[in-house]
């Protein structure tokens, strides 16, 4: 399994993009067919599949994360970008659409356009880039390729062209017309061009003028030959399609079956053809350390620049980061600089990945995609150089993980290796986190919905060995008092030998501070000054735990006012807890109530859900504190919600909205939790004690 050496003007980086279960590996495994690296198309379950083959994509038969396929077509290189179609893998589709320069959407010509062929759309009309979409499962009998063209056009606009349409014989299709060259390729014969049959010769026309009128769109003088030839000639035509496909004016349908090889052929000429080089892009822009604009040329000859996108971390081999030569050529055995941490880092094993294999190359080119095994301190993202250049690229935006899950080692032994194991995990599942809540003292990890951390809390078990149990998290209430009172605490002991004695008051009272603020007011020594920090340390202790349901106390000034000592048996220990006891006397007196934490939602919808996700967000007490329009279509909702409401809001608002609404939370402020909600958190937390 060999592999040339490819130049940035001709490689190509495509991204392939769509719904889960559009069918975006089977598209994928067909052009590996195509080119004879694999003979037949396989599912993920078999574990047989070249692309499909982690643990998790075999046993789930989906794909969860981005594979890398290069394709030798035509005297070109084409880095097939993989992803995933499910939601909760949205980081690892993020990862994979950074390093692609095109796009190519696989849409479901049963399912249509659904919300992962908006998603891939939204993006690549955001960035220009240059796209082709590919209408899969043509060879189903009850599919309508005209259906499902006119249901994209109306929801991304004209510049969704069709060059490819289905010819069909008793409601089967038995073939494709290619509109540009104006012949039929059968699936019988699909080596063979055959002429267009005269029932079809009127709806070729049509599609013809489809693409003359947006050829004629895309430069001055084919405009003007258009209009006075009414007509346009087949230099005409490429020169146009070239055009529009890099401006995105023109984004080609093409149609076929992945699972039946047909249209696979057509469809890589296409994009060998069209689709941009790397190459062509000339320049490509980053920053420095101080965040000045940095642009270098898209060659070989320019200095080395990388950037990583993917990380796999494997228990013998170690890290394997996969990244993209930006710039210049990058060769195995050598030394760079990793920018954003300025750290040097060698270089030893060049690898081109080809699903899941990897071949050892000495040298990546401009435009590239390959790995690089056990770099020592380079994470996801960053950027690698050449030792005297200082360019950092940007980070793509990750979504925020928000679905939260408490996790407890399952044993002794699991407690040992969880932090350093669930560390690796994360690092490879870039769009998950963990903290330790230190009002709960709970591990909690976020992932991007329940499909991704089941998988995560699978791959603790599976990869390192490490059993862990999962619980809701806690909500970390607080609490805090409303008046006024006065505390009193005595604390004598007795016990042969020197004795215990300490006598306070404590003035309680609410103050706007998280921290307790403490003051002492003691007149005529009552109180030795060298028992006031004694004092201020048990009452801190003791705010630990409140007296309603025992959650952080705040909001509280404590002011130290009288007290008694002796002068034998008086002690630090003794003042720390008569302090205590002084807490527990005057806190219940001070009218204590519960603070539920309140949350900043700002929820992106389309138009036609906002009544619905305003309507549920009432629903959880959720205060709407306004709507602006983000796009034609858009809108984003902002409302401020307890915490406890949208524990789960991430599953519930795709639900709502049919997996188009999105949302970021932050944290704003503590608020009195209601009564019947104080009084319902308070019972359980005796229930839990006892």
């Amino acid at each position: 399994m060999t592999m040339r050496d490819y130049h940035s003007n001709n490689v190509r980086n495509v991204v392939v993009l769509g719904h889960a279960g559009s069918g975006k590996s089977s598209v994928v495994q067909a052009m590996l067919k195509k080119i004879g690296k694999v003979d037949r198309i396989v599912s993920a379950e078999s574990g047989q599949s070249m692309v499909d083959f982690e643990p998790q994509e075999v046993k789930r038969n989906q794909s969860i994360y981005t594979a890398l396929v290069p394709i030798e077509w035509e005297g070109k290189k084409i880095n097939f970008i993989d992803t995933p179609g499910y939601l909760d893998f949205m980081a690892e589709m993020i990862s994979g659409y950074s390093v692609g320069d095109n796009a190519l959407i696989v849409v479901d010509a049963k399912e249509g356009v659904d919300i992962g062929t908006r998603t891939a759309f939204n993006w690549i009309q955001r960035d220009l880039k240059p796209t082709i979409f590919f209408v899969n499962k043509m060879d189903d009998p009850e599919v309508s390729f005209h259906e499902t063209y006119n249901e994209l056009r109306e929801a991304f606009g004209n510049s969704v062209i069709a060059f490819e349409i289905p010819i069909r014989e008793n409601g089967t299709a038995i073939g494709s017309i290619n509109l540009l060259s104006k012949k039929v390729w059968y699936y019988g014969k699909p080596e063979t061009p055959f002429d267009v049959p005269e029932e079809y010769q009127a709806l070729v026309s049509q599609h013809w003028e489809e693409i003359c009128e947006a050829v004629a769109m895309t430069d001055d003088g084919l405009m003007e030959s258009y209009f006075e030839n009414g007509d346009m000639s087949e230099a005409d035509i490429l020169k146009g399609v070239s055009l529009g496909v890099r401006s995105g004016d023109i984004r080609p349908v093409y149609c076929g079956s992945a699972m039946n090889s047909v249209g696979i052929r057509r469809l890589l000429d296409l994009i060998t053809e069209y689709l941009p080089s790397y190459g062509e892009k000339e320049t490509v822009s980053g920053h420095t350390h101080k965040g000045e604009p940095v642009t270098l040329k898209t060659t070989e000859d320019e200095k080395m620049s990388a950037q990583v996108f993917k990380t796999i971390v494997d228990p013998f081999v170690g890290r394997i980061s996969y990244l993209k030569v930006m710039s210049g050529v990058l060769s195995s055995d050598s030394v760079v600089t990793n920018v954003n941490q300025d750290e040097q880092e060698r270089v030893g094993s060049l690898y081109s990945i080809q699903g899941k294999h990897q071949l050892g190359v000495g040298k990546l080119f401009t435009g590239d995609i390959g790995a690089v095994a056990k770099l020592s301190v380079t994470h996801t993202f960053e950027t690698l150089a050449a030792k005297d250049l200082d360019i950092i690229y940007d980070t793509p935006t990750l979504p925020q993980a928000l679905l939260g899950v408490a996790i407890w080692p399952s044993a002794k032994k699991d407690e040992d290796k969880l932090s350093q194991s669930l560390a690796k995990v994360i690092e490879e599942e870039i769009g998950a986190r963990s903290e330790t809540n230190p009002e709960t003292n709970e591990l909690i990890l976020y992932g991007l919905g329940d499909q991704h951390l089941d998988i995560m809390v699978r791959k603790l078990k599976d990869k390192y060995g490490v059993d862990v149990t999962i619980t809701v998290p806690e909500i970390a209430y607080r609490e805090t008092i409303r008046k006024k009172s006065t505390g009193e605490g005595r604390h004598k002991k007795q016990s042969g030998g020197a004795g215990q004695f300490g006598h306070v008051f404590v003035d309680f009272e609410p103050f706007d501070t998280d921290e307790m603020v403490f003051e002492e007011k003691v007149f005529g020594g009552a109180v030795p000054r060298q028992y006031f920090p004694a004092v201020e340390q048990g009452l801190r202790e003791a705010m630990v735990k409140g007296i309603l349901a025992g959650y952080k106390v705040v909001g509280v000034k404590a002011t130290l006012t009288d007290g008694k000592y002796h002068e034998v048996d008086s002690k630090e220990i003794a003042f720390k807890q008569a302090a205590r006891l002084a807490y527990l006397d005057g806190m219940p007196k001070a009218n204590p109530i519960l603070l539920e934490p309140i949350v900043e939602l700002k929820v992106h919808v389309p138009d036609s859900y906002t009544g619905a996700v305003i309507g549920d967000l009432n629903k959880r007490r959720g205060i709407i504190m306004g709507m602006d329009a983000e796009n034609e279509t858009d809108q984003c909702i902002t409302a401020e919600v307890p915490l406890v409401e949208v524990s789960r809001y991430l599953s519930e608002l795709r639900s709502i909205s049919q997996g188009r609404g999105t949302y970021e939370q932050k944290f704003l402020r503590y608020d009195a939790a209601p009564e019947h909600i104080a009084q319902a958190v308070i019972q359980r937390r005796k229930k839990d004690d006892e």
